[in-house]
């Protein structure tokens, strides 16, 4: 039976009080050392990819039901209690500035797992191409601030990955799984939590196939020829643009657009639908310069942001008539209460038992 749901996970203020952080350490190694007899380091790794398996230990945690705290501080308690020697597979990175570290803690990783350069290389692109990917290529108006990667002795990884919207102050969650990732430009998620949007340009959907195509084949044109093409586009009107067609500078003059059929759509919304105002022409001369064969290699280049992805996408719309796709791809999302008492206050005592129980069962097992 398929199940779905909706997540909204507001940003609560404070820190997680002491006594909940050691119950909650205490208790995640515990059931850790269960998942890894049980399911071995791989199913620990697929078990944390899972965006509705995350949040169920983040309320056995007894942390929150709808926190953006789910994610930080869940994340931030396994990097503390998982040791790589132990369990056999570590945590890079983490929220804010421990985030900035990921690569230098996957080479840590590296030497305590025994991983190869080979494989460092590879875990390295993947941390990185998978924050372009959220951050440039799914603009939902989430700004991501918090990136952990999981990493086992084998090589296989997890990331978990947190953005805020700054305006509502809500976050979203993105999983990936290295062995479910066929394209990182496609359809790579393994679910994203959080609450739906109307309208989000994602250029890693298939309905984005020929869009993102098209915009490889921009990036690979001369800048000078791409930048007149783009004045041209923020004029009032042009050769290309059919005489129904509503021009980017009518766009940007009213509070509602209709576009492919929505009408009364938010000034919010109408935002994602203009052309920006800055491109990074310089990231775009070094497109040129590279040729890049396909639209990851595209976004690998740096400069290439959410700007320069959405320029192109458009004009590849308006131009070209390769639209990319408008739908939310977000799954799962639910209401529930959080950690200040809702639904009920932690129960410390039946928290320190069951941590206990925990470690006494692995005990017994090993007998």
């Amino acid at each position: 039976m398929r199940k779905l749901g909706v997540v909204d996970l507001p940003l609560h203020g404070g820190k997680a009080p002491y006594w909940l952080l050691k119950r909650m350490k205490s208790l995640a190694h515990a059931i850790f050392e269960v998942i890894i007899d049980e399911h071995g380091v791989n199913g620990a790794i697929e078990k944390l990819a899972d965006p509705l398996w995350f949040q169920s230990l983040s309320c056995a945690l007894a942390y929150d039901w709808h926190s953006s705290g789910t994610t930080t501080v869940v994340c931030g308690v396994l990097k503390s209690v998982i040791d790589p020697e132990e369990f056999g597979f570590g945590i890079a990175g983490g929220k804010g500035k421990a985030s900035r570290n990921t690569l230098s803690d996957i080479d840590a990783l590296g030497e305590k797992l025994k991983l190869s350069d080979g494989k460092l290389a590879e875990l390295k692109y993947a941390s990185r191409i998978s924050a372009k990917v959220d951050n440039a290529c799914v603009q939902d108006g989430y700004q991501l601030y918090h990136h952990s990667m999981f990493i086992s002795e084998k090589g296989e990884w997890a990331v978990i990955q947190q953005g805020m919207n700054p305006i509502d102050r809500y976050a979203r969650r993105y999983h990936w799984l290295s062995s479910s990732v066929k394209r990182y430009d496609e359809e790579p998620h393994q679910g994203i939590v959080g609450s739906p949007c109307d309208t989000v340009l994602d250029l890693t959907s298939k309905e984005s196939r020929g869009c993102r195509g098209t915009s490889v084949d921009l990036a690979r044109t001369n800048p000078k020829e791409l930048e007149r093409v783009y004045k041209e586009l923020r004029g009032r009107r042009n050769k290309w643009i059919r005489s129904d067609q509503r021009t980017l500078a009518e766009f940007d003059l009213i509070p509602a657009v209709e576009y492919e059929g929505k009408s009364n759509t938010s000034r919010e919304e109408a935002i994602l639908y203009r052309l920006p105002r800055r491109v990074n022409w310089d990231a775009l001369r070094d497109a040129y310069d590279r040729q890049p064969e396909n639209y990851e290699q595209f976004l690998c280049i740096s400069g290439v942001g959410p700007a320069t992805v959405r320029a192109l996408a458009l004009i590849s719309d308006l131009i070209y008539g390769e639209p990319p796709s408008w739908r939310d791809p977000v799954k799962y999302s639910f209401a529930f209460g959080g950690k200040d008492g809702v639904p009920y206050p932690v129960d410390r005592c039946t928290m320190d038992e069951t941590t206990e129980l925990l470690r006494n069962a692995m005990k017994e097992a090993k007998l």
